[in-house]
Parts: structure tokens; sequence; C-alpha cells
């Protein structure tokens, strides 16, 4: 599965940078989450919680940067594995640039693959849920970034 988007984030890119790289932010962002440990440096060890169709998976693992040129862009690289529901590997692009209106333009480009039971379910379902999966961080993290995470926050999550 691949997918290649961006986002106009109404925030300098020092801001955008800062957050890429903050723990607290990323666990916010990411759909599921339950913890994430660690550093940049270090690399992040993830707990995430998601149902995939018919199946449910609590995916155990870790999250490493390479590649980093700070400010503009890293490649961010995983692999968690779901006991029995089976494994999900990837990674993305992510580089930032001054957007011409102000504030800073996200592009990424994503790949990802699963094997196990959830491979099972078919490339359209897989590739349905990773899509979602990348649209739902993104648009959190333009929501923290832009100060509209408050009210998001508030509500219960779909």
């Amino acid at each position: 599965m691949e997918l290649h988007a961006s986002r106009h984030i109404a925030a300098d890119r020092q801001e955008v940078w800062a957050a890429l790289n903050d723990a607290e932010v990323l666990k916010a962002c990411i759909p599921g989450c339950e913890e994430l440990t660690g550093s940049p440096e270090e690399g992040f060890e993830a707990t995430v919680k998601q149902k995939v169709g018919p199946v449910k998976a609590t995916f155990k693992g870790g999250v490493t940067l390479t590649d980093v040129v700070p400010g503009e862009s890293y490649t961010i690289s995983g692999e968690g594995k779901g006991g029995v529901a089976g494994f999900a590997k990837g990674g993305a692009q992510v580089r930032l640039s001054d957007h011409p209106e102000g504030g800073t333009e996200l592009h990424y480009d994503v790949e990802a693959k699963v094997g196990g039971k959830i491979a099972q379910l078919g490339s359209r379902l897989v590739n349905s849920f990773a899509t979602k999966m990348a649209d739902q961080f993104f648009e959190r993290f333009q929501n923290h970034l832009e100060g509209t995470s408050e009210e998001a926050g508030g509500e219960a999550s779909a």
C-alpha cells in the first residue's frame, strides 16, 4: 500500500518539526495509541490497539527515525506485531517546506505492508484502513498545531 499526500499547516516549520519529534504529540495523534515511549535519537516503542475489519489486535513494536535533516525531513520506519492477527510494517518519508501563503507544507509518502490474518482480509480493505489511519494521524497532527485539538479531544472518538 502506498499513499502520497500533503497538508498545509498554519504553523512555522520549526514548530511543525518540533511536534514531529515529540513523543507526547505523536502519541496523541496516532489512532489507537495506548503508549509511546522513547526519543527521536533512540527510537520509540509503541502499543497501538486497532480493529481492521473483523480482526482486533494490539500491536507492539518499534519506530525509528533515519535520514534526519533537522527542520526539513526524515524517514520514519516501524514494525508492529499483533500476535495471531499478524504484523504491520512500513514507513513514511516526511518533508517540510515553507508554504507560499505562510505556514508549512508537510509532504508524506507512506508505504505499508501487513501479514498474517490481517493480510487475508484482502488488499482493498487493508489499503482503505491504512489510508484512513494516515489521514486520521495527519488530521489530528494538523489540529494539534493549529490549536483545534482541545475541541476535538473532548469528543468521543469513532
